[in-house]
């Protein structure tokens, strides 16, 4: 088994909305004091380090944390054909963020249906920006990723969708971040669609739900993590990093307790 290396994502915050009024720093607070080694944070959530990753490297090393990753997403979707140059340009500011942390990746959000058309259209135009991203990180020497979602209007959700996606984009350029709840939302063959595409992978977002996919604490849904941490291990370009988001309404009510009760639960994993 590889290294196992545990993080936190900051949706966790991130979904509060506005009953979350703090900032980057109490994120890092929080994260560490769970007893996390890493941290994926999102555009949305960066603060006033946007455009400082200097200043950002130095908050992490004094928090004793790592970027294990840096995620973001669009209003487009990647989906909509006149905003590809758009999304490209924001992707080069990120990747070049990403630059600065040695080992960091940027993970790019599920491809969403934005507007009338085609579904085969949508998917196009979300492997051409996957692609041309991938490419931009390749010349920067950022992996990029793409993380798939269950979200509202995904147009990756079910296992045609993934089959599609990595039918059209290059696992040369542009890696996977398997999310298991919302895998486990879309459809039931979790530990085949891992291992059918397990070269892709190069971080595992771990998250869990109940029978009904309603969101649910680590260890208190169905998702099965010490398979998904076997599958993962023996995956040739998996970096070692679990990342744990949590979205249930027990994390909704304290983020900091919850995220620190997942890390907990991580250890009866052996990670």
């Amino acid at each position: 088994m590889k290294d196992l290396k545990v993080g936190c994502q900051t949706f966790t915050w991130e979904m509060l909305g506005d009953r979350f009024s703090g900032g980057p720093d109490d994120l890092l607070k929080a994260i560490a004091d769970g007893g996390y080694a890493g941290i994926e944070i999102t555009d949305t959530m960066i603060g006033r380090y946007a455009d400082r990753p200097a200043e950002f490297a130095a908050a992490l090393k004094s928090s004793g944390l790592t970027l294990v990753s840096f995620a973001f997403g669009s209003k487009s979707g990647f989906t909509l054909q006149e905003k590809i140059g758009a999304d490209l340009e924001t992707a080069k500011r990120w990747i070049d963020f990403a630059a600065a942390f040695p080992g960091a990746l940027v993970s790019m959000g599920s491809a969403t249906v934005m507007s009338d058309g085609p579904r085969d259209d949508k998917f196009a135009i979300a492997a051409e920006v996957y692609n041309k991203a991938g490419e931009l990180g390749r010349k920067a020497g950022v992996q990029v990723a793409v993380h798939p979602s269950s979200h509202h209007n995904t147009l990756l959700f079910d296992r045609a969708d993934y089959d599609g996606i990595f039918g059209l984009i290059d696992p040369l350029l542009v890696g996977w971040v398997p999310d298991t709840g919302h895998i486990l939302r879309g459809h039931a063959d979790m530990a085949d669609t891992l291992t059918t595409y397990r070269d892709r992978i190069r971080y595992i977002h771990l998250k869990d739900v109940d029978a009904s996919g309603t969101w649910a604490m680590l260890g208190e849904g169905v998702c099965d993590t010490p398979k998904v941490i076997e599958i993962a291990s023996a995956a040739p370009n998996f970096n070692g990093w679990l990342v744990l988001e949590e979205e249930s309404e027990t994390a909704a009510a304290d983020p900091a307790a919850a995220v620190k009760t997942n890390r907990q639960t991580m250890r009866g994993y052996g990670a």
